[in-house]
Protein backbone atom coordinates (compact mmCIF):
# COMPACT_ATOMS: atom_id res chain seq x y z
CA UNK A 1 0.00 0.00 0.00
CA UNK A 2 3.03 2.07 0.70
CA UNK A 3 5.48 3.85 -2.03
CA UNK A 4 8.99 4.60 -0.17
CA UNK A 5 11.18 6.80 -1.81
CA UNK A 6 14.13 9.78 -0.84
CA UNK A 7 12.31 13.24 -0.21
CA UNK A 8 13.12 16.06 -2.25
CA UNK A 9 12.77 19.76 -1.30
CA UNK A 10 8.97 20.16 -2.79
CA UNK A 11 8.49 17.46 -0.08
CA UNK A 12 9.53 20.03 2.31
CA UNK A 13 5.93 22.19 3.51
CA UNK A 14 4.09 18.85 3.48
CA UNK A 15 6.23 17.11 6.00
CA UNK A 16 7.00 20.41 8.05
CA UNK A 17 2.88 20.52 8.20
CA UNK A 18 2.76 16.24 9.33
CA UNK A 19 4.64 16.69 11.85
CA UNK A 20 3.10 19.97 13.14
CA UNK A 21 -0.28 17.61 13.15
CA UNK A 22 1.59 15.21 15.50
CA UNK A 23 1.53 17.29 18.43
CA UNK A 24 4.07 15.25 19.84
CA UNK A 25 7.18 15.65 17.99
CA UNK A 26 9.55 18.98 18.48
CA UNK A 27 8.61 21.20 15.57
CA UNK A 28 11.35 22.56 14.09
CA UNK A 29 11.46 25.52 11.20
CA UNK A 30 10.34 24.84 7.93
CA UNK A 31 13.28 25.75 6.42
CA UNK A 32 15.03 22.97 8.54
CA UNK A 33 12.63 20.35 6.72
CA UNK A 34 13.75 21.93 3.43
CA UNK A 35 16.91 20.84 4.29
CA UNK A 36 16.18 17.54 5.37
CA UNK A 37 14.07 16.75 2.45
CA UNK A 38 16.89 18.18 0.19
CA UNK A 39 20.43 17.67 1.30
CA UNK A 40 20.04 14.35 4.09
CA UNK A 41 17.27 12.70 1.28
CA UNK A 42 19.74 9.65 0.23
CA UNK A 43 19.42 9.38 4.41
CA UNK A 44 15.72 10.06 5.28
CA UNK A 45 12.41 9.09 3.63
CA UNK A 46 8.74 9.46 2.65
CA UNK A 47 6.09 6.59 2.82
CA UNK A 48 3.24 8.06 0.55
CA UNK A 49 -0.19 6.48 0.08
CA UNK A 50 -2.72 7.68 -2.03
CA UNK A 51 -0.49 10.53 -3.43
CA UNK A 52 0.13 11.81 0.55
CA UNK A 53 2.71 11.79 2.38
CA UNK A 54 2.21 9.85 5.40
CA UNK A 55 5.49 9.05 6.95
CA UNK A 56 8.83 10.59 7.26
CA UNK A 57 12.16 9.79 8.92
CA UNK A 58 14.65 11.96 8.70
CA UNK A 59 18.61 10.92 9.65
CA UNK A 60 22.05 11.44 8.55
CA UNK A 61 25.07 8.76 8.93
CA UNK A 62 27.20 10.61 11.61
CA UNK A 63 30.35 11.82 10.53
CA UNK A 64 32.07 11.02 13.40
CA UNK A 65 30.78 7.24 13.11
CA UNK A 66 30.29 6.10 9.88
CA UNK A 67 28.90 2.67 10.48
CA UNK A 68 26.32 4.70 12.60
CA UNK A 69 23.01 5.99 10.91
CA UNK A 70 21.52 8.57 13.31
CA UNK A 71 17.73 8.37 12.86
CA UNK A 72 16.66 12.18 14.27
CA UNK A 73 12.70 12.09 13.98
CA UNK A 74 10.05 9.38 12.45
CA UNK A 75 6.93 10.72 11.52
CA UNK A 76 3.75 8.83 10.55
CA UNK A 77 0.78 10.37 10.33
CA UNK A 78 -1.83 9.43 12.55
CA UNK A 79 -4.66 7.44 10.44
CA UNK A 80 -1.84 5.50 9.52
CA UNK A 81 -0.41 4.33 13.02
CA UNK A 82 -0.11 1.04 14.53
CA UNK A 83 0.10 -0.74 10.98
CA UNK A 84 4.30 -0.94 11.31
CA UNK A 85 4.92 1.81 8.77
CA UNK A 86 7.77 3.59 11.36
CA UNK A 87 9.47 -0.07 10.90
CA UNK A 88 9.11 -0.42 7.12
CA UNK A 89 10.43 2.73 6.43
CA UNK A 90 13.55 2.04 8.88
CA UNK A 91 14.11 -1.02 7.11
CA UNK A 92 14.23 0.48 3.74
CA UNK A 93 16.49 3.25 5.35
CA UNK A 94 19.10 0.89 5.91
CA UNK A 95 18.71 -1.54 2.77
CA UNK A 96 19.96 1.42 0.64
CA UNK A 97 23.27 1.51 -0.76
CA UNK A 98 24.54 4.20 1.11
CA UNK A 99 23.94 2.29 4.31
CA UNK A 100 25.85 -0.48 3.20
CA UNK A 101 28.74 0.17 5.92
CA UNK A 102 26.24 0.85 8.89
CA UNK A 103 25.96 -1.62 11.50
CA UNK A 104 24.36 0.63 13.77
CA UNK A 105 21.20 2.77 14.41
CA UNK A 106 20.79 5.43 17.06
CA UNK A 107 18.41 7.99 17.62
CA UNK A 108 17.71 9.83 21.22
CA UNK A 109 14.07 9.40 23.11
CA UNK A 110 12.35 11.15 25.84
CA UNK A 111 11.14 9.06 28.57
CA UNK A 112 7.41 9.51 27.82
CA UNK A 113 7.91 8.67 24.22
CA UNK A 114 6.41 5.27 24.53
CA UNK A 115 5.72 4.53 20.79
CA UNK A 116 9.76 5.55 19.67
CA UNK A 117 10.80 3.40 22.61
CA UNK A 118 8.55 0.67 21.40
CA UNK A 119 9.85 1.17 17.56
CA UNK A 120 13.52 0.91 18.08
CA UNK A 121 13.08 -1.81 21.19
CA UNK A 122 11.33 -3.80 18.51
CA UNK A 123 13.98 -2.77 15.31
CA UNK A 124 16.67 -4.46 17.63
CA UNK A 125 14.13 -7.62 17.74
CA UNK A 126 13.91 -8.26 14.05
CA UNK A 127 17.22 -7.45 13.58
CA UNK A 128 18.44 -9.95 16.41
CA UNK A 129 20.47 -7.63 17.78
CA UNK A 130 21.03 -5.27 21.13
CA UNK A 131 19.46 -1.86 21.90
CA UNK A 132 21.44 -0.05 24.90
CA UNK A 133 20.06 2.97 26.22
CA UNK A 134 22.03 5.47 28.14
CA UNK A 135 21.69 9.07 29.02
CA UNK A 136 22.45 11.88 26.54
CA UNK A 137 20.74 14.87 26.81
CA UNK A 138 19.33 16.06 30.10
CA UNK A 139 16.63 18.61 30.40
CA UNK A 140 19.14 21.14 31.72
CA UNK A 141 20.76 21.23 28.66
CA UNK A 142 18.29 22.77 26.21
CA UNK A 143 17.78 26.63 26.37
CA UNK A 144 14.12 26.32 27.29
CA UNK A 145 12.44 24.95 30.58
CA UNK A 146 10.10 21.84 30.01
CA UNK A 147 11.95 19.23 27.45
CA UNK A 148 12.45 16.08 29.15
CA UNK A 149 16.03 14.37 29.45
CA UNK A 150 16.73 12.34 25.73
CA UNK A 151 17.62 9.04 26.41
CA UNK A 152 20.36 7.38 23.35
CA UNK A 153 18.66 4.29 21.69
CA UNK A 154 22.04 2.36 20.04
CA UNK A 155 21.06 -0.50 17.82
CA UNK A 156 23.34 -3.09 16.76
CA UNK A 157 25.73 -4.53 15.51
CA UNK A 158 24.02 -5.89 12.23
Amino acid sequence: DYHFRKPNKADGADVWEMIKDTGVLDLNSSYSYLMWCEIFSDTSIVAVRENKIVGFISGFINPNSPDTLFIWQVAVNESERGRGLGTQMLFQLIERPICEDVHYVEATISPSNKPSQHLFRGLARKLDTDCHVSDYFASTDFPQEGHEDEKMFRIGPF
